[in-house]
């Protein structure tokens, strides 16, 4: 079972969600997607197999994305596409790849949704949200 992440260090959504993969016991494949991004393609199959839109991918927080005038409606997904390959950092983060699935993780709780395997003991956000109880259940 390979599970695998695209992940940026600076991003507390996307720490919380490595966080809870390892709390199920698991070492995923880790991808710095800022550092080594996802070819144009595999880019379009994480978008399409989490079920969003190319637009709904793109980030905008802490991004060129407007001055990049990626706000203009009549763009098409494979101009945002372009734009992504070429700033990574307009790529939404978390992705994370399971045999269960690819989810775009926020929030980070959305990965417990797609992981093989539960959740082994409790965890609390960085943020100090109690996320999963000391039996491994997810608190509503």
């Amino acid at each position: 079972m390979t599970v695998t992440i695209y992940h940026n260090a600076k991003c507390g959504t996307s720490r919380n969600t490595l966080a809870m993969i390892r709390n199920a016991g698991i070492e995923p494949v880790i991808v710095d997607y800022l550092k080594t991004p996802p070819s144009r393609e595999t880019l379009k199959e994480l978008i399409s197999r989490a079920g969003l839109t190319v637009r709904e991918a793109v980030r905008e927080k802490g991004t060129p994305y407007a001055e990049l005038g990626l706000d203009n409606s009549a763009l098409t997904d494979d101009e945002l596409l372009d734009a992504m390959v070429a700033n990574p950092i307009l790529i939404n983060r978390p992705f994370v790849v399971t045999e269960n699935g690819v989810r775009l993780c926020r929030p980070s709780e959305v990965v417990l949704g797609i992981l093989p395997e539960p959740q082994k003991a409790a965890f609390t956000k960085e943020d100090g949200e109690v996320v999963i109880d000391s039996k491994g259940n997810r608190i509503p």
